[in-house]
């Protein structure tokens, strides 16, 4: 014969209720399960069984399906969605299905067809060891889904810390390349140090975008091309060009690897508008969509209204820009495309989504 402990407590017996206002039944119980190291209390009514579960301690309860006045359905039914509710199995005299498919829709775990004999025993015994042991499971289940949940949140909090580090780490840097760039008296080292500074700041607005998000994995472009581009028009915009950018970007949102590449491909792409499509002296629109063209599919497009471009002549500059946006646009989907026959330049990037399941 084994004993029935907690496994939680492996000195303490497993505590059962016996709810059954038939007094002879409860005590013969109460012999049978003794017998397998259970600790039996028995209650004749509803009311009792509930204050008793309420109290606390019970890992199983017997429960019969007459208590006279009322009902073992009605005891389910109170019991139905309490937390850390003990498992029931039903006991019923009647050898009616109907009664046993209630009962377990009810939210009984097992049940019993009351016999005269050592079968009443066995089938006793068996459904509520059956059930003592889904209970462990159960919570044995739920602990590991709760470790795992405090586990995801611990690493979620920590995730937004070092992207809140990296992107004060990036702004940092950015203001000392400013700084740079503004001791410097040769124009093209000022230009070149500038473009630098709006690369950086482009990587830590992904970064920013990440840990002020509820989703630290990925970043919604709308709101994160939305600040790129308002701190892109402060820093190029000037009285002498001036600038401004339009923006049109549906509500999507990529992972930080992708975000980054739109985010440095836009930056080059408006710089570049601003440095070449309208002569000196002269400034004007840069407008940028972002549209989802189909489910796992957007188009992202930068267009002017400037003196248009040569897409087969030489990058003006040193070229690192058209480089920087050819190698990030490939890796997004079909690379960057230039339309001919178009009012200024117009430039293409498909992006190729994550489909969320």
């Amino acid at each position: 014969m084994t004993c029935a402990h907690d496994p939680a407590m492996p000195h303490r017996p497993l505590t059962v209720l016996y709810i059954d206002d038939d007094v002879a039944l409860g005590r013969l119980v109460q012999r049978i399960l003794a017998r397998k190291g259970y600790a039996v209390e028995h209650v004749g009514d509803a009311e009792a069984g509930l204050a008793r579960i309420a109290q606390g301690g019970i890992d199983a309860v017997i429960l019969d399906h007459d208590l006279g006045t009322s009902s073992g359905l009605e005891v389910l039914a109170r019991l139905a969605g309490s937390e850390g509710a003990p498992p029931v199995v039903y006991v019923t005299a009647s050898s009616e299905l109907a009664i046993a498919v209630q009962a377990l829709k009810a939210g009984a775990v097992d049940y019993v067809v009351k016999t005269i004999g050592e079968d009443f025993e066995v089938l006793l015994t068996a459904a509520l060891e059956q059930s003592v042991e889904r209970a462990r499971l159960l919570r044995a289940k739920e602990e590991a889904e709760r470790e795992v949940r405090d586990a995801r949140d611990r690493a979620i909090v920590l995730l937004a810390e070092v992207n809140h580090r990296v992107a004060n780490s990036l702004a940092l840097v950015s203001s000392l390349v400013r700084m740079q760039a503004a001791s410097v008296q040769d124009a093209g080292a000022r230009a070149a140090l500038a473009e630098t500074q709006a690369r950086i700041t482009a990587i830590a607005g992904m970064h920013r975008s990440l840990y002020t998000s509820e989703d630290v994995s990925r970043v919604e472009l709308n709101k994160y091309l939305g600040r790129l581009t308002a701190e892109l028009s402060n820093s190029l915009s000037s009285a002498e060009k001036p600038m401004r950018v339009l923006l049109d970007i549906d509500h999507i949102s990529l992972s930080a690897d992708k975000a980054v590449s739109v985010g440095m491909i836009v930056t080059e792409l408006v710089t570049n508008a601003h440095k070449y499509a309208y002569p000196p002296g002269e400034g004007g629109d840069i407008r940028v969509h972002l549209k989802r063209i189909a489910e796992d599919e957007a188009l992202l497009r930068v267009e002017d209204d400037g003196i248009g471009i040569d897409p087969d002549s030489a990058p003006k500059g040193t070229g690192l820009g058209s480089r920087i946006v050819k190698s990030m646009a490939a890796t997004l989907g079909d690379g960057l495309r230039y339309l001919e026959g178009q009012t200024g330049t117009v430039a293409e990037v498909p992006l190729k989504l994550d489909v969320i399941s």
